[in-house]
């Protein structure tokens, strides 16, 4: 089972077609050489989410902590998509307009940062709810440090992220968790 999940978070082969593209395949979970680095205190990369923050074990956000920003960071934003729900990428969460300054964020939002929309159609964090039976799904968390303010404001989708960081991304990292129901 392990080697399963550790196959299906760094390789494109166990995600469905998406239609968006597979999130995966946007290079290696962490990118030390782009200098930014994702990890979370309440589970490490491509282990499981613990239930509390899962969408029917109490929707807490998970707390997620960051280091080694880029010199020249104007906004940082983050997404977390699933590309295994069986309709396609599923995004989970968006924020953007975080202050480079700001290194963590949980339930509590850095003064400036917006929460973007879900695929819920919920603003904010909505987490893992995968069908029943539906095996392991990856969650993952990307952090984006840009070169311009994005200027997405409150309600911004993921595409609309993917969309504004073109071409202006200094660093990136993901942190992969896996859940199943």
């Amino acid at each position: 089972m392990a080697d399963q999940a550790r196959d299906r978070a760094t390789g494109p082969e166990g995600a469905r077609d998406t239609g968006r593209g597979d999130v995966s395949s946007a290079g290696p979970s962490h990118s030390p050489a782009s200098g930014l680095e994702l990890r979370s205190p309440a589970f490490s990369e491509g282990a499981s989410i613990p239930q509390r923050y899962s969408r029917q074990g109490g929707n807490e956000v998970p707390p997620l902590e960051w280091t080694r920003v880029p010199e020249g960071t104007e906004e940082l934003a983050l997404l977390c998509e699933d590309p295994d729900a069986p309709g396609g990428v599923f995004t989970h969460w968006v924020v953007t307009s975080i202050p480079p300054e700001t290194a963590r964020i949980d339930d509590a939002l850095s003064a400036g940062a917006e929460l973007g929309q879900n695929d819920f159609g919920e603003l904010g964090w909505s987490g893992p709810q995968p069908p029943v039976g539906d095996g392991e799904h990856r969650y993952f968390f990307r952090l984006y440090a840009v070169d311009r303010p994005l200027g997405l404001g409150e309600g911004a989708s993921a595409e609309d992220v993917h969309a504004a960081v073109d071409e202006h991304i200094l660093a990136t990292d993901t942190l992969v968790g896996l859940f199943a129901r």
